[in-house]
């Protein structure tokens, strides 16, 4: 589990980058099933997967996807940041036993809303599983006893 970390607009320059490398259990599929109501049975039926082209349970999608908002929600930027949006451009399947390798990085700083964008990427092994960007919205250090609601409205 990361390490909770803040980083206020100002902390942060282009290039900055953050992992985290997840190992994928049964019990996280079971339990991202669970929670996103998503039973689709190539992720929880060994029997099922085996007749689809993976051969084998794979994990979901946004299950991998989740691991970037947990970059984003506790190290880079961190607490306070709030998701504006993300793309995803799921390139490979991740299978049960995988490890998973989430590297989120800043690419652009938007001085006027206090916004960054951030490039993640997922990989096992050397392949990338998943790309996309993140836009998120960077509490400013000179606002910090400001809610981020309060801050929101002030833009």
């Amino acid at each position: 589990m990361l390490k909770l970390r803040t980083l206020y607009f100002e902390d942060l320059t282009t290039g900055m980058s953050e992992q985290l490398i997840k190992h994928v259990s049964t019990a996280d599929v079971v339990g991202f099933a669970e929670v996103s109501g998503d039973r689709n049975p190539i992720h929880l039926s060994e029997h099922f997967a085996a007749k689809t082209p993976f051969k084998t349970r794979i994990a979901h999608g946004l299950y991998t996807a989740s691991l970037i908002s947990a970059v984003l929600g506790t190290r880079l930027p961190g607490p306070g940041a709030i998701y504006l949006s993300q793309t995803l451009n799921f390139k490979a399947p991740v299978k049960i036993g995988d490890d998973i390798r989430v590297i989120v990085t800043v690419e652009e700083l938007m001085e006027r809303r206090h916004r960054a964008r951030l490039s993640c990427i997922c990989v096992v092994e050397d392949l990338v599983v998943l790309e996309g960007d993140a836009l998120v919205k960077v509490p400013r250090r000179d606002l910090g006893h400001q809610s981020n609601q309060q801050q929101l409205k002030v833009d």
